[in-house]
């Protein structure tokens, strides 16, 4: 099998098949995309054509093949320090906000964290943080990265990362203090995955038992969902943050358009947005 037909039919199908599983919503021309995402695992299954995987993707019996699809339709790419500029923020703006309220703990929410460079990454801010400021931050830190993908957070929690990832968004200076090279590949040190967790979540699921977080991190992510998703996801969020607690959202998203909970924060590096007063 070498291409992958979709039936206009067979198409919309899918379409609510993915919404329903994990809230994602395909645009009305991505017949390429789902065909390069699905075609080797078809092949793997011994599913020869797309009608053929509709009708298994009905059968209860077939989780396996749901949870793979979900998984191989929703791995995205990533990079270090995506953007730069929330990192900036982080390290001179909220991380001496919270030296000086000498705060006991401080809990970061990575949400989509894919591969785990972005936790990594703020992982790696806090290290640096800590190595130009020791004694400021006294807070137990702890990172909490969560993804749908089983085989991302696989990856993610291994901390190994092959020549091409580690140039992606990360300056030789850190790759030579927070890695150790072992053969072909590159593995985080300890004292950056040590304060970093992974969990497998879907963000249209309950986030209570993730506890409450003074940071989160949803980038890039709020774009593939509904209006109502978003709304949705953006309200529970907010249900699982201290008061006053900071969210990021990707370049082009936007929390203003869905609630009222949270207020734009305008600094020399970026946009940050801050749970307003009297929202818990």
């Amino acid at each position: 099998m070498t291409t992958t037909h979709i039936a206009p039919n067979e198409y919309e199908e899918f379409r609510r098949f993915l919404e329903d599983a994990c809230g994602i919503m395909l645009g009305d021309n991505k017949h390429y995309l789902v065909t390069s995402r699905l075609t080797r695992l078809m092949r793997e299954f011994g599913i020869t054509t797309f009608s053929e995987l509709m009708v298994q993707l009905k059968q209860k019996h077939h989780t396996r093949l749901r949870e793979r699809i979900v998984d191989a339709m929703t791995t995205n790419e990533t990079m270090w320090f995506r953007d730069r500029y929330p990192f900036d923020i982080l390290t001179n703006i909220i991380l001496p906000e919270y030296s000086s309220l000498k705060s006991r703990q401080l809990r970061i929410w990575s949400a989509a964290c894919s591969s785990g460079q972005e936790p990594y990454s703020i992982s790696m801010v806090i290290q640096e943080y800590l190595a130009a400021k020791p004694g400021t931050l006294t807070a137990n830190i702890q990172i909490v990265a969560t993804d749908i993908s089983p085989s991302v957070l696989k990856e993610a929690s291994n901390a190994q990362y092959d020549k091409m990832s580690i140039t992606r968004g990360i300056s030789e200076e850190r790759v030579k203090r927070f890695f150790t090279q072992r053969g072909e590949r590159w593995e985080v040190k300890p004292e950056i995955r040590g304060r970093v967790s992974f969990r497998e979540m879907n963000l249209m699921q309950s986030y209570a038992a993730l506890g409450k977080f003074d940071i989160v991190f949803c980038r890039n992510v709020l774009i593939y969902f509904s209006s109502e998703l978003k709304k949705d996801i953006l309200t529970r969020i907010a249900q699982s943050m201290n008061p006053r607690g900071y969210l990021f959202l990707g370049g082009s998203e936007s929390p203003t358009s869905y609630v009222d909970m949270f207020e734009m924060v305008r600094t020399a590096y970026g946009v940050v947005y801050r749970l307003k007063t009297g929202y818990r």
